[in-house]
């Protein structure tokens, strides 16, 4: 396993989170030696994912900066449609992604990188309602468990966490 001591890596969260997909890739990746971050929007102190698993962030959008991260993990549910609307979560996606640092989205998470307008160029994966989504963003979409392309890193549901947690972890390490 990769040893991620030193990196700092931000999880972004909001109301109805897919709940494996905030949990598994942050519990994977304090495993791996990382500090992780859970990132709120500030509308709550406290967020209930899909399935009732309770977020509380650490920090608030309006706390954090690019430069403190060396990462960042978009879970899917309902949660990206309201993280889309926060223009300082969109400039944090944005500052993250521009420094070349290692972006990874799962299922609805795109929706986020849509908005943020990165993903022009990019060939990713994601959950099939989301296609038209980032295709009309100017990505290539494939159907595979999990996308790399550059610092890009893509999946499309929960079952595809394994795949997703190890191809963050590998970029991460790098």
């Amino acid at each position: 396993m990769a040893e991620l001591t030193g990196r700092r890596v931000a999880v972004l969260t909001e109301e109805g989170f897919e709940d494996l997909e905030l949990w598994y890739p942050l519990l994977r990746l304090r495993e791996a030696g990382a500090a992780v971050d859970v990132i709120g929007t500030g509308s709550a102190p406290e967020y209930r994912g899909k399935y009732g698993l309770p977020s509380r962030p650490d920090k608030t959008i309006d706390q954090v900066e690019a430069g403190d991260y060396d990462g960042l993990v978009v879970p899917g549910g309902w949660a990206p449609d309201k993280l889309r609307r926060y223009g300082a979560v969109l400039a944090f996606v944005r500052d993250i992604f521009a420094a070349g640092k290692p972006v990874a989205a799962i299922c609805h998470a795109p929706w986020v990188l849509v908005s943020a307008g990165v993903l022009k160029g990019k060939t990713m994966t994601a959950t099939i309602a989301v296609k038209d989504d980032v295709e009309n963003a100017g990505a290539t979409y494939v159907d595979r468990p999990v996308v790399r392309d550059g610092n890009l890193i893509t999946s499309r549901k929960p079952d595809d966490l394994p795949d997703f947690c190890r191809t963050l972890i590998a970029a991460l390490a790098e």
